[in-house]
């Protein structure tokens, strides 16, 4: 068991290395990094979130995301208003428009990258994904 679990992570980590180099490609296609790709994504899927939120769902601190933030702000892709003693984040029309265009095309290339299973194969994998994450906790 410990040598199949020790190989088991190795792949799993060379799985996500090899998803994570294309989706890094992709995405700096459209002028994002990253970070900048789930910033946008969280902030357009829950409109009025507030940063404390996003840096809790980013599994980041408020003060990490806060210069992405800025940075976003100055490339004109999202706002933040104060709201009693926090800052709600929402999309501009240029982010918003982004957001519309970007995140499906994501979509897209990450459910490319799982071509190679079946539909039950892929059910299958985020059955046991999901179960080996909740014994981590």
């Amino acid at each position: 068991m410990l040598r199949s679990a020790v190989f088991a992570w190795l792949r799993l980590s060379r799985v996500f290395q090899k998803i994570g180099r294309a989706s890094d490609v992709h995405l700096r296609a459209w002028g994002l990094s990253t970070a900048q790709f789930d910033i946008l994504a969280q902030v357009g899927a829950a409109k009025g979130i507030t940063q404390q939120e996003l840096a809790d769902k980013l599994l980041v601190t408020k003060g990490n995301v806060s210069q992405l933030l800025s940075r976003m702000e100055k490339q004109g892709l999202l706002t933040r208003s104060q709201e009693r003693r926090s800052n709600c984040l929402s999309l501009t029309a240029k982010g918003q428009e982004l957001y519309e265009r970007v995140v499906p095309a994501q979509e897209d290339l990450v459910a490319r990258q799982f071509q190679g299973l079946t539909p039950a194969e892929v059910n299958q994998l985020l059955t046991l994904l999901r179960k080996l994450d909740h014994s981590l906790d």
